[in-house]
């Protein structure tokens, strides 16, 4: 069996919290603050300071922040995740009462053990299958996809510790994989519920309803990148392997990027509820123009924490940019993430940031665009890297202490 993907966010003890305001400082970075500090009032005033010691200058620009979102926006944001939730939940509710079926109940343990994530659509039929395609799209239009991404419900099993159970015939229950910062709700087949602790994997086996992670992130990038650049900011299709600027560069021979030849995240202490989590990149600069330019980049082979992975991706295409500094946002998706909003979001921001014909980092600008609200569970900040140059050559840390990259000056010749 293919093991189950960890998430990679690190929950941080107080004494790590304490040390944030103490620079560290391996291949030129220092911590940033943890997941659970996320607080936008306490960043702008901590994250402006670490930039400047991670720098090492004063910036003679002032950074940009953002500007307090309306009531409307800020109920259409908190929907987002509350209509993503209500699915996942009335789909694991719906799920366990057809368990009462035994030939549902067989077909859907076989996949369970078999499979590290089931297309748990597809496998339905019936009555289920439509309650099920229903869910599919609801979940989609809440996370400003388009309707037809396909499916992206999946089915797993809780904990890997639950297939001796499942095998030997227990009874299991369902659970929607939401938000881990309170107990889980499980349903059996009677509809009962049963509340479980979110740190600890019950001994009785669990499926759990999430969503495909891969899928929601490549079609949520494609629509960051479109709303980006109706939003008026410069943004390279993900999906491109050569973005068509670099075609048209002045260097006609080719075009030099930083590549990423090894990349690990830190361990977590997430829970067993929490499944697969996508990893991106939102590498930001300013263009030719001096307008900014936010650049995502798709890093779907980070599967566990703890492990080094030798990627060769290049992570900066500096034909796109104006100076040879960069920053870099590390994200993940986990769930209930709209692009379309996010993508607004961050372009009300950047918008406001001008060329002073001096470098001036990104980072605390593309932080300080993403809603409070949306700090409680999705998307999650992962790390970020200030003032990334075109001659790094190199281990790099992550401001936040929970990520490095070794990086390297890449030519990338024209056939």
């Amino acid at each position: 069996m293919v093991p189950a993907r960890i998430p990679r966010t690190v929950t941080l003890t107080s004494s790590t919290r304490s040390a944030l305001s103490t620079p560290h400082v391996p291949g030129g970075s220092i911590h940033a603050r943890p997941r659970h500090l996320r607080r936008r009032g306490a960043l702008a005033a901590a994250a402006t300071t670490l930039a400047v010691l991670c720098a090492g200058q004063t910036l003679a620009a002032p950074q940009a922040a953002a500007a307090p979102a309306p009531a409307a926006a800020r109920e259409a944001r908190t929907s987002t995740a509350s209509e993503v939730h209500t699915a996942q939940d009335a789909v694991a509710r719906a799920i366990a009462g057809a368990l009462t079926d035994p030939a549902w109940r067989a077909r859907v343990r076989r996949a369970a053990l078999t499979s590290d994530e089931v297309a748990v659509t597809a496998l339905a039929d019936g009555a289920l299958r439509t309650t099920l395609a229903a869910a599919d799209r609801r979940i989609a239009a809440a996370k400003g996809l388009a309707p037809d991404v396909g499916p992206l419900l999946r089915l797993r099993l809780g904990d890997p510790s639950m297939r001796g159970a499942l095998t030997a015939g227990t009874a299991p229950w369902v659970a929607a994989a939401t938000s881990d910062d309170g107990p889980v709700t499980a349903y059996d087949s009677a509809g009962r519920t049963h509340t479980l602790d979110a740190r600890k994997a019950p001994a009785r086996p669990v499926y759990v309803v999430d969503i495909d992670g891969s899928r929601a992130l490549a079609a949520g990038l494609d629509v960051l990148h479109e709303e980006l650049a109706r939003q008026g900011v410069r943004s390279a299709d993900p999906a491109a392997t050569e973005p068509a600027q670099t075609r048209a560069s002045a260097a006609a021979a080719g075009f030099w990027t930083t590549r990423i030849s090894a990349v690990s995240l830190s361990d977590d202490q997430e829970p067993w509820i929490k499944g697969d989590a996508e990893i991106y990149t939102l590498v930001t600069g300013f263009g030719h123009d001096g307008k900014v330019r936010v650049d995502p980049v798709d890093m779907p082979y980070l599967d566990n924490d703890g492990t080094v992975y030798r990627p060769r991706q290049i992570l900066v295409n500096w034909s796109s940019y104006k100076y040879s500094l960069a920053d870099a946002v590390m994200m993940e998706e986990d769930g209930s993430t709209n692009y379309r909003d996010l993508a607004k979001a961050i372009a009300a921001v950047l918008l406001t940031v001008t060329d002073q014909g001096a470098y001036i980092p990104l980072v605390n600008a593309v932080l300080d665009a993403i809603p409070d609200d949306w700090w409680t569970d999705d998307p999650d900040y992962v790390d970020s890297w200030y003032t990334l140059a075109r001659t790094d050559d190199g281990t790099r840390y992550g401001a936040r202490g929970n990520g490095w990259m070794t990086l390297e000056p890449y030519f990338v010749q024209e056939l």
